[in-house]
């Protein structure tokens, strides 16, 4: 999550959308939403999907087995980076991640995406107080392809934003339009189910 939001938001694309491929994956997909500064817990729970624990230690078929998908939003986006990081430390893989109006919160790097990374691709509006970063870039090209740096421009909110608290919708109007736009988010559920090979969300947009 972006900002101080809490993981347990309904009015949230990122939960909104975990919560989807929960129902369509009620078996062998783990899904958990973490407020930003949480990341080293997200970090954790991974290694504990894959099997390690105090007495074991994961192999390297438990590594390579991983198939990890991370996304945020602002804070949230700098968070998937960091987090991306950690689990190159830990030499496992990340199959994707998105970044939505990345903002870099501080000791953080937004903008390289390590080796363990197949696939990033980063969502941006350049408006606003707050706009995201406008280019991702791979610190080895060699093992990770940049989708793109895709630029979206706001002159009215989505009605979904309506739910958004006012001070959001007055303050930080664009920053929040890319959070709450439904065409946006179905092609980030799109690309997600395309990397765990499953079909298409239906009434898709793109």
């Amino acid at each position: 999550m972006g900002g101080n939001v809490a993981p347990t938001d309904t009015t949230r694309n990122e939960l909104i959308i975990s919560e989807r491929l929960r129902a369509a994956y009620p078996q062998g997909v783990y899904l958990q939403v973490f407020e930003n500064r949480r990341f080293q817990e997200a970090h954790q729970q991974i290694s504990q999907w894959l099997g390690a624990s105090p007495e074991h230690s994961l192999s390297a078929e438990e590594k390579s087995s991983a198939k990890i998908i991370l996304y945020g939003h602002s804070w949230g986006a700098s968070a998937v980076v960091a987090l991306a990081d950690e689990l190159q430390k830990d030499s496992v893989p990340v199959a994707l991640t998105i970044q939505v109006d990345s903002i870099e919160r501080g000791g953080q790097n937004d903008a390289v995406i390590p080796p363990n990374v197949a696939r990033a691709i980063n969502f941006y509006q350049p408006d606003g107080i707050f706009h995201g970063r406008t280019e991702i870039r791979a610190a080895d090209p060699a093992h990770t392809q940049i989708l793109g740096n895709f630029e979206f421009s706001y002159k009215e909110l989505p009605p979904e934003c309506s739910s958004y608290r006012w001070y959001e919708r007055m303050l930080t109007k664009t920053h929040i339009a890319i959070e709450c736009d439904p065409v946006l988010w179905r092609r980030i559920e799109n690309l997600i189910r395309e990397t765990l090979n499953a079909p298409p969300a239906e009434n898709s947009s793109h």
